[in-house]
């Protein structure tokens, strides 16, 4: 890429190509004159060399290639014939809506395809599960909805999307089961935003209008956040608007929101359990529930909170996703919603395969050393890196420790941070001014962190599946990551299910905690000096 200010920037201070922005949200503002990324909107720092446009970054000239490579749909409305290159598949407008004409797959078409995905189907809804789809044009998607969907940078479906939107415009509940990173949350969110639009569309006569249509609730704030952003983007143009219903936050400029006309609340339990009780908000006119990291948001604590925003529901089709879901969670499904349809795609209940993971066995007094002698190794650090912690005291105290020793900035980002600091500690960290962020659980489910390659364990979670959703923000979309394990004596407990792990991805199990007797001898005092093996990485 050339650089879009070359005429008034002397030839020495021209930028290499290693300083080239990865991605946009690297990239600054525009100020007034300068020139405007064709697809952000940012400062186009460069000139695309295949199209000479201006850009502002890899990822942005990736999206504009996309763009102009992939087959267009007409813009027109009358019906207009386009056909796809390489398929049987018609695409036209009609209405707004853009159809796809293709041959109908066979059974043995739809088990192939399902097969090669590794897409299980499970349920007695009726009707049955569709068949997936290949292209998003054979969903009978709005045409500007297809249009967002585009330039957004979605090229083609992912499995978990190619089985779950068909599934999901027809009406059906499920319960969906894929690994971080897979593309769960447009799954649901391209069906949502397709329903609201074409429902305002039909209804224009409707008194209460404006009532909202659907509901999702995330265990964080931050997932709240991501979601509606995600939304937004999907939404654009669209008789489509969102409420952000979270804790930290005004609540009267949310109850304002709400109540000047929307289509989706998005909130956390706790503060939607406010607004119902508190506030004279209307919820019959929800007809879809979304419930995001179900395993986490059945657990106990989160579970009364959503069971009483459940029953103060009408029978809305329920849509449950998460990356783990153990047997009790399909079990609380089937009460929630009457014929709900399993889907799983790939391993279920697994670590993300795109990413590569190592265990150390370290002892509590020396796990410091040992970070910090990774995050001073130009070998071992791939910043910008995630450090999860236990605790929320923990989290700062290790933040402040890891700044004075090996000179980096970090931040750390838990419950009792404002949402206005947390905010602006994601930013400052997703924008690389901050190489390090140390974090609670918070920040393990479902978070889009595009620039996180490494994940660092420092305090093992309780459960081996919180542990698959931490190490899973290493990654997204199936780009490689790495995640580093601190264990020791203290987690022995999780050591059978973290072997099982470990061996379904092909990663190195440290001999200690495959041999008790050993791990045993490790944790004594006395035999510290001549037993304790030195951890390697």
């Amino acid at each position: 890429m050339e650089n879009a200010n070359e005429d008034r920037t002397p030839p020495d201070s021209v930028e290499t190509s290693d300083d080239v922005k990865k991605y946009c949200v690297q990239q600054r503002e525009a100020l007034p004159g300068e020139p405007i990324c064709i697809e952000c909107g940012r400062f186009g720092e460069y000139i695309c060399d295949e199209t000479d446009d201006d850009i502002c970054s890899l990822e942005c000239k990736q999206k504009l290639l996309l763009r102009i490579k992939q087959p267009k749909l007409p813009t027109e409305l009358p019906p207009h014939l386009v056909r796809l290159p390489a398929t049987d598949e018609c695409v036209y407008v009609q209405d707004g809506i853009a159809k796809s004409e293709t041959r109908s797959l066979t059974t043995n078409q739809t088990e192939a395809i399902r097969a090669k995905f590794e897409i299980v189907v499970r349920g007695n809804g009726v009707p049955p599960v569709p068949p997936p789809v290949l292209s998003f044009a054979h969903c009978d998607l709005p045409h500007k909805l297809l249009q967002n969907i585009e330039s957004a940078g979605y090229e083609i479906p992912t499995p978990v999307q190619m089985q779950a939107i068909p599934a999901a415009l027809k009406g059906q509940s499920l319960l969906v089961s894929a690994e971080t990173g897979s593309g769960k949350t447009a799954s649901y969110l391209i069906p949502i935003v397709s329903y609201c639009a074409n429902f305002r569309k039909e209804a224009v006569a409707v008194t209460n209008l404006k009532k909202p249509l659907v509901m999702v609730l995330t265990p964080t704030r931050e997932l709240c956040i991501q979601v509606e952003e995600q939304a937004k983007v999907l939404g654009k143009g669209l008789p489509f608007k969102t409420a952000l219903v979270v804790g930290g936050d005004a609540m009267p400029k949310q109850i304002h929101r709400v109540q000047t006309g929307i289509e989706m609340i998005v909130g956390t339990p706790g503060r939607l359990i406010d607004l119902l009780t508190k506030y004279e908000i209307e919820l019959d006119s929800i007809s879809v529930l979304v419930i995001d990291e179900v395993d986490c948001m059945l657990q106990k604590g989160f579970r009364e909170q959503v069971m009483q925003i459940y029953r103060a529901l009408s029978q809305p089709q329920v849509l449950l996703y998460s990356a783990t879901v153990p047997v009790e969670v399909e079990k609380m499904a089937s009460s929630l919603a009457k014929d709900v349809n399993i889907i799983t795609v790939g391993k279920i209940n697994k670590p993300n395969q795109a990413v590569k993971q190592v265990v150390i066995w370290v002892e509590s007094t020396r796990k410091k050393k040992k970070l910090f002698d990774i995050l001073t190794s130009r070998q071992h650090f791939k910043p910008p890196a995630i450090v999860f912690v236990g605790s929320r005291l923990g989290a700062d105290l290790l933040s402040e420790a890891i700044t004075l020793t090996t000179g980096l900035k970090s931040l750390a980002i838990h419950g009792e941070k404002s949402m206005k600091e947390r905010r602006e500690a994601l930013n400052l960290f997703m924008l690389g001014e901050i190489p390090v962020v140390v974090a609670t659980g918070i920040l393990g489910r479902g978070i889009d962190l595009l620039l996180v390659r490494q994940v660092i364990v420092f305090d093992m979670p309780n459960s081996i599946k919180e542990y698959v959703h931490q190490i899973g923000r290493a990654s997204r979309m199936g780009v490689e990551g790495s995640s580093i394990l601190f264990v020791n004596e203290e987690n022995r407990n999780l050591f059978p299910e973290l072997i099982g792990i470990l061996k379904s991805s092909g990663a190195a199990i440290p001999r200690e905690i495959t041999n008790p007797r050993h791990s045993a001898a490790a944790s004594l005092p006395s035999n510290r000096g001549n037993r304790k093996r030195k951890a390697k990485y």
